[in-house]
């Protein structure tokens, strides 16, 4: 145990836990045993998020789980905060969740059924935007915005994937092409928005004791709605299953909310786009390459189809 993790542990007197590294990507998160109890302890990004932004997250997580949704519950220090500092980071304590994510990288885990599965997610996915629009967040609250302008405005929040070092000019083309067509197709269509999770991949997903449990808030921002169910069916879009998995997750969500396919294919383009302009920052990261081409590719055929649809 590093003297970061020592130091982080005293602010929640939990001197004397054990302490291992399970994740290190945009955060670096430590599970923690003491007592006979589990945490997640994170260490946040230097510069990534503010302080507001890190204190909004954590509301929006106590105001869930109060709520009965199964998602992580911010644990406060000694003395009342939900934000320590060691040394250069910015760390938060979050209860435990067992269980085991419903796949990973667009797989599902063996022996789960797409459809079934999908429509208890998306059943979770409306209840969880249900719960955030009755709820009126503290004041100062701030999260990111990721509507138009976040999106494919001309500096989108997750960078100019039009910009991307690894395009063609061809590519290039394709994708300022599918911009404008996006840009467009936003202005004329009646959009749900709100706050969202915005990153509810496989992994992020797991089953707990029976239930649908959504992990990792880091990303949560103000945005569409439709845009959180694109962002959990974009990765299985080359699977069999897929058509199976899109069904369920519209079933599932259409009992509370409301949603539209031709929505939900702009939204799947929209997240396509978006990977590009985060991977072109990480090219020298442990596979970064591969997984730019992956995100380029799945945003080129996105865009190609988009944009013959339209013609």
């Amino acid at each position: 145990m590093n003297r970061s993790v020592r130091q982080a542990l005293a602010l929640w007197d939990l001197e004397g836990a054990e302490a291992r590294l399970i994740a290190q990507r945009e955060n670096a998160v430590w599970r923690i045993d003491h007592a006979g109890k589990s945490y997640a302890l994170r260490f946040h990004r230097p510069g990534y998020r503010s302080d507001a932004e890190l204190a909004s997250e954590l509301d929006w997580m106590a105001m869930l789980a109060r709520s009965g949704l199964i998602v992580p519950r911010p644990v406060p220090r000694s003395d009342g905060g939900f934000i320590g500092r060691s040394e250069e980071h910015r760390v938060s304590l979050l209860t435990w969740l067992d269980g085991k994510p419903i796949g990973e990288v667009g797989r599902l885990a063996a022996g789960l059924n797409p459809r079934a599965l999908s429509r208890a997610v998306g059943e979770e996915m409306a209840r969880m935007h249900d719960l955030t629009d009755d709820w009126t967040p503290p004041q100062g609250f701030v999260r990111p915005d990721w509507r138009a302008v976040g999106l494919i405005g001309d500096d989108p929040l997750w960078g100019r994937f039009w910009e991307h070092p690894h395009l063609t000019s061809i590519q290039r083309d394709m994708f300022l092409r599918a911009r404008k067509a996006a840009g467009r197709a936003l202005e004329r269509m009646d959009l749900d928005a709100g706050l969202i999770h915005a990153d509810l991949l496989a992994e992020n997903v797991i089953e707990h004791e029976g239930r649908i449990a959504f992990i990792d808030f880091d990303d949560a921002a103000i945005g569409y709605r439709d845009f959180e169910l694109a962002t959990f069916l974009l990765k299985f879009l080359d699977r069999d299953y897929y058509a199976d998995m899109r069904a369920g997750l519209l079933e599932g969500y259409s009992a509370r909310r409301r949603v539209q396919p031709e929505h939900l294919d702009l939204m799947l383009l929209l997240r396509a786009l978006s990977y590009p302009g985060w991977i072109a920052t990480r090219l020298d990261e442990p596979g970064g390459p591969a997984r730019s081409d992956r995100a380029i590719q799945t945003a080129l055929a996105l865009s190609e189809t988009y944009l013959k649809g339209r013609t």
